[in-house]
């Protein structure tokens, strides 16, 4: 009988053991975690452009901010359905240092909209328990529209006599002039005939080609045909990139809508904002070209592009 009690007693005690034994480890995971996961501070890095229906590359900065302690086992996850997954995973971060995390997210329309959010988790020290944090860096970013190829319809357009050319500086193929070179010039556009006459870097400046300046004014209202509102809205925003990187001046009127003649990389942000920002309206409302300052179309050469939106 005696015995009996004892192994009683014995069996006991070893589960005492056992179950003590599973509490600590639950307790020491649990500071272990909580110290991996303190000081851990993201900054989001998001790219100058989102195109809609292009997987565009997300970056966060994981810094660890502690003063002595590294974190371990660090997870990057985008919580949820779609985009959902680890998307980034650091075994390690020191001490005061900092990593680069990455990943793409695809936003399929237009407009305005917050990215899917992250958050960091960790499995340390034993990879039983996970300790996660808040979703962080969900934030509101501007996509613009689809950058479809253009359709040959309009290359051939764009390619055709148009209005008669004038002479400016720019980027084309003939000589405007030649002066003096200044740092930063392209290395190419060294006249050497005339450096070895005048003993001094001469560089041309070419003619801009302005039979390419375009005003394109979207056709309708959009209100009908939700696709072709799409469709149209893309061809616009991929015509413009077009006209801009070769160097021309563009102008896109629609309804309610007007961004004047300009050119370049901030004239092309302009017209593409304005394309994801478009809302289909009932009817055509104020025409475009009532903004104050005149009409647009009033330069010179400046030949007109329509595209149907519905």
């Amino acid at each position: 009988m005696g015995l009996g009690v004892a192994a009683i007693n014995t069996g006991n005690n070893l589960l005492y053991l056992l179950s003590s034994m599973l509490l600590g480890l639950v307790v020491v995971s649990g500071i272990l975690s909580e110290a991996v996961m303190r000081g851990l501070r993201l900054t989001a890095i998001v790219p100058e452009e989102i195109h809609a229906g292009r997987p565009a590359l997300i970056g966060a900065t994981v810094a660890n901010r502690k003063r002595h302690v590294p974190s371990y086992s660090i997870n990057i996850e985008v919580p949820g359905p779609g985009e959902a997954g680890r998307v980034a995973y650091l075994p390690r971060l020191p001490a005061g240092a900092e990593r680069l995390a990455t990943w793409e997210v695809t936003l399929p329309a237009r407009g305005r909209h917050r990215l899917p959010g992250v958050r960091v988790t960790t499995r340390f020290p034993f990879g039983v328990f996970l300790k996660a944090g808040q979703v962080i860096l969900d934030e509101e970013v501007l996509v613009y529209p689809a950058l479809v190829p253009v359709p040959a319809e309009l290359l051939r357009r764009i390619g055709g006599s148009g209005s008669a050319q004038t002479r400016r500086r720019g980027r084309g193929s003939e000589l405007h002039n030649l002066r003096d070179y200044r740092p930063g010039d392209d290395p190419r556009l060294i006249h050497w005939r005339s450096s070895a006459k005048t003993q001094a870097l001469t560089v041309r400046e070419l003619e801009a080609d302005t039979s390419l300046d375009t005003r394109i004014v979207l056709d309708g209202t959009g209100a009908r045909d939700p696709a072709r509102l799409e469709a149209g809205l893309s061809e616009a925003a991929a015509l413009a990139a077009h006209l801009l990187r070769a160097g021309a001046l563009v102008e896109l009127a629609g309804p309610g809508l007007l961004v004047r003649l300009g050119r370049g990389r901030v004239q092309e942000r302009r017209i593409l904002t304005a394309l994801a920002l478009y809302g289909p309206r009932a009817r055509p409302g104020a025409a475009a070209g009532t903004a104050p300052g005149g009409s647009p179309g009033d330069v010179a050469n400046v030949r007109e592009i329509r595209i149907g939106i519905g």
